[in-house]
Order: C-alpha cells, then structure tokens, then sequence
C-alpha cells in the first residue's frame, strides 16, 4: 500500500502531523509511506525511519508552477490513500487530483466534498491537533492516541555537544512569527535573573531572530548567555531542546518540537488560548498564562502584529515568577 500524507502549512503544523507517520508504520510496517511538506521545512523529515520519500513544494516562488508539477508527479505514483491535513484550496486540489483510491480531509477544505472522506475540524473546544489529524486516519487504524516525535541524527547530537558541552542548559525561544504570541523581551530578561547561575541559558530561533535574541543576551543578568538563533538546523534544534533542564517557549513552533522530543517544556500563552488546540504533550509540561480575567482574550487563532486594544495585558500580565525553575 502507498499513502502519502499532505502537510503543506508551517512548521509547527507538520510537527503536529507526525503522528499520522509513527501511527501508520504502526498498522502498516509494509506500506510505502510519503509526506509533502511546503520548501523550508524539510529538514524536520530528513532522514525519517518510517518514510520512502519526502516531497517538497515550493510554495513561495513557484506555488501554482509548482503545484502543476507536483500534481503530475503525484499522480505518477498511483497512491492508494492520500490523507490532507491541509485546509486549503491547494491541497485540497493535489487530493482530488491525485488519482488514489482513497482520500480524507478535513471538512474545512474547500474541496472536501470530493473527498472519500471528510472529518471535523473544530477549534476551541479543547481537542488537540494531534487528536484532529488523527481522525483522519482511525477508519485506517484506530482511535488511540499517538505523540508526534522527529528523530535528531548523532550529527545532530554532536552538534549541541560542540556549541554547549557537557553541563546543565536550558532552552529560551523568545520569538515568535506574531507580536502577540510573544512574550515580550523585558519580560525575558526577568526570567533569565531567576536561572540558576550553573545553568547555560541558550536562546534559540531562526536567522532572522538572531538580532532579537542577541539584544536579549546583551542586556541579560546571567553570567552563561548564548545566541543559537540561524546557528542550529531543525533537527539540531529538537536535539538541543531534549537535552534541555527545561525549555520555555511561545504559542509558537519551539513549543512542537519540544513535544515531539517529550522534552521539558513551559509555554507561554498570550493573546491565544490552549483550548485552540495547541498546548505542549510533553510529559513535563507547563502552561503559563494571565491571571487576570481579560475580554480580549483571545483575540485571534494566529496572533496579531500589534495589539488591538493597545495595551497588550495578556502579556504584560504574565511574571517570571510563574514559570518553573529547572
């Protein structure tokens, strides 16, 4: 049997779709298992025990060149099941068109109607993601639960060795896409005074966060500081943060990859909500958030680039103190 597995958002979405792979290798050890994933987030699959083949679509600079080329390919290799975890126009097309026998998508989509199969996708209601993509694939398995997991490389793992050594360390992300999913970097700065100075506080991001994280370890009280941000791929990442005392994160990807690890983790939910759906499965896992009663709150599923109320409460009522020392 070959299935193909349709992910095409963002990172911490395809994070969130790796249960579908560890689930479906569970049931189906023989079958051919493939995943498409947009460009950019590909490295989060490299090397994955359970998958024959990872497809990348560049969505950013050939989206409907690209999506022409993807859909002949597809259809080159007669799959039996296609299951989208996308809910847009796109995917919803790669599904409809991809000559299997069998396809399932959430209701949202589009063009769910001319799925094999459709399913809910309801937000804000407490169930999780990962319970979400699941139910796409119980008719195939069943409804038991399954954690999302990504597997780091011994070169991963040499990796952190090299940047952080052999002691203690904990993890910060302090960026996140949207300013309102973003605990704000004073706020940063508090937390670090209250890490133990034997620890290493290691602040983790992307290329693009390396400036925001650099203004955080200039201006931090702590004697052991470093700025990982563009200094680590994804999988090094994941790696980092398993080894971690303890991560703390935004309502944003770091959050995943923690899950995904089962690694230690204290998210911080601003303008959001952890009944969208989101929160960390990791064992050791915290939910940090305002006390006060806010109306505001939440104001979106994505966060905002500003505040709309101009006070930003969700955050600024959010303390150091509430956070678990590792």
């Amino acid at each position: 049997m070959k299935i193909l597995v349709l992910q095409t958002a963002f990172l911490g979405d395809v994070v969130l779709a790796t249960p579908l792979i560890e689930k479906l290798h569970r049931f189906y050890p023989e079958a051919e298992l493939h995943f498409l994933l947009r460009k950019g987030n590909e490295g989060l699959l490299k090397d994955h025990p359970f998958l024959h083949r990872c497809w990348v679509w560049d969505k950013k600079t050939q989206k409907y060149a690209g999506l022409w080329r993807m859909l002949r390919a597809i259809r080159r290799e007669r799959f039996d099941v296609v299951v989208n975890c996308q809910r847009f126009a796109a995917a919803g097309f790669l599904t409809v068109f991809s000559g299997a026998r069998h396809t399932v998508g959430f209701d949202k989509n589009p063009l769910a109607r001319f799925f094999s199969r459709r399913f809910p996708h309801q937000i804000g209601t407490g169930q999780h993601e990962v319970e979400r993509n699941l139910s796409l694939i119980e008719a195939l398995t069943d409804t038991s639960f399954q954690m999302p997991r990504l597997y780091p490389g011994e070169q991963d793992y040499a990796k952190v060795s090299e940047l952080v050594g052999a002691g203690p360390y904990v993890c910060m992300a302090p960026n996140s896409v949207w300013f309102t999913k973003q605990w704000p970097a004073h706020k940063w700065l508090e937390l670090i005074e209250r890490i133990p100075a034997t620890y290493t506080v290691c602040l983790l991001g992307a290329p693009g966060d390396f400036d925001g994280c650099e203004s955080i370890r200039l201006a931090a009280a702590h004697p052991d500081v470093r700025n990982l941000a563009g200094k680590l791929n994804l999988l090094q990442s994941a790696a980092l943060m398993a080894g971690a005392g303890m991560n703390y994160v935004n309502d944003s990807a770091p959050l995943h990859l923690a899950s995904a690890m089962n690694a230690p983790v204290a998210a911080v939910f601003c303008s959001t909500v952890p009944d969208f759906g989101f929160g960390p499965l990791s064992t050791d896992r915290f939910l940090v958030e305002s006390t006060d009663s806010l109306s505001c709150r939440p104001c979106g599923l994505h966060g905002h680039r500003a505040c709309p109320k101009g006070h930003f409460d969700c955050a600024e009522g959010i303390y150091a103190a509430q956070f678990p020392l590792p």
